[in-house]
């Protein structure tokens, strides 16, 4: 609210965002129809490199993916919306809109925003100074936000999962009551909600994204065959816990869907409903893998 330039910039001060990248982007922000120039780690030569450890970057690769699953639209032409460095046109950003709640600024601003996003690919350089502010609190903050940003879907498909773990146990106890042994009983029921999941997703969850992407048959094809893989999958882990552990076969089946939700709702977002890229996206991207050339590798000189 205290400025009064067009255009914003945000980067970290820290030199893990390469400052001579800043001329790149303000020329790129200045061209007609663009609101935000993102500065990605995922496009072109872009890399995270620069992250501590290959658990940080695991870390940072699933968050990505996670949150482009919950905004599939609004994040579409944007592969790094938890990056933090980037500039935005004023003029795009309602102020009053916004409700910050930690440092994704960035994912704030795109989730709330119908914006035209231009990505620039760049190196997350290593850290010259001082400590990273990643932490538990923080993974957990950042939870608050993206459930408090994007709760009407993922809350749909959660209560959609919901139903069907619910109707899933009632087939496992009642096919177990009549004598069925536990694995063919796990199997139907799986089969049974996997179908039904797939009906009401598209009416109350995906509905706005069914016109977006792939035919009806292709979506149901792909949401099929993963749940059957993923039922394929859990069902070792449901013999680990039954045959070895002695939990109840209803307890288990609770267990294993509960962890299957996120890993599912982060397929079906990306994968089964992936929107289209915009032809913006796609001309955008083309020129600037013509026109852009490697970018500077970070240095390890200290400051």
């Amino acid at each position: 609210r205290a400025s009064s330039a067009p255009y914003v910039l945000v980067m970290d001060g820290d030199l893990q965002h390469p400052p001579e990248l800043i001329p790149t982007m303000l020329a790129r922000a200045v061209e007609p129809e663009v609101d935000v120039v993102v500065a990605s780690r995922y496009v072109g030569e872009g890399s995270s490199a620069g992250l501590a450890n290959v658990a940080r970057q695991a870390v940072s690769s699933t968050s990505t993916a996670v949150t482009r699953a919950m905004f599939p639209v609004r994040l579409r032409d944007c592969s790094d919306p938890m990056t933090g460095f980037f500039v935005v046109r004023r003029a795009a950003v309602d102020l009053d809109a916004l409700r910050p709640r930690g440092f994704k600024i960035l994912l704030e601003i795109l989730a709330r925003h119908p914006l035209r996003v231009v990505e620039v690919p760049f190196v997350f350089g290593a850290r010259f100074a001082g400590e990273s502010k990643a932490n538990l609190a923080q993974g957990l903050h950042f939870v608050w936000q993206l459930a408090g940003l994007r709760f009407g879907r993922m809350s749909r498909f959660a209560i959609i999962g919901g139903i069907g773990a619910l109707a899933n146990i009632a087939i496992v106890a009642m096919l177990t009551s009549l004598g069925t042994g536990w694995f063919a009983a796990a199997m139907i029921a799986a089969e049974v909600t996997i179908v039904g999941n797939f009906l009401l997703q598209e009416r109350f969850v995906f509905r706005d994204l069914r016109d977006e992407g792939k035919g009806v048959w292709a979506r149901f094809g792909q949401s099929f065959t993963f749940n059957n893989v993923e039922t394929l999958v859990r069902m070792p882990v449901m013999a680990l816990l039954v045959e070895t552990m002695h939990v109840a076969a209803v307890l288990a089946t609770a267990i294993t869907l509960v962890v299957a939700f996120v890993v599912r709702f982060t397929f079906h977002s990306r994968i089964v409903y992936r929107p289209r890229r915009s032809s913006r996206r796609a001309e955008l991207v083309e020129r600037e893998a013509e026109q852009a050339g490697a970018p500077p590798a970070p240095s390890s000189e200290h400051v």
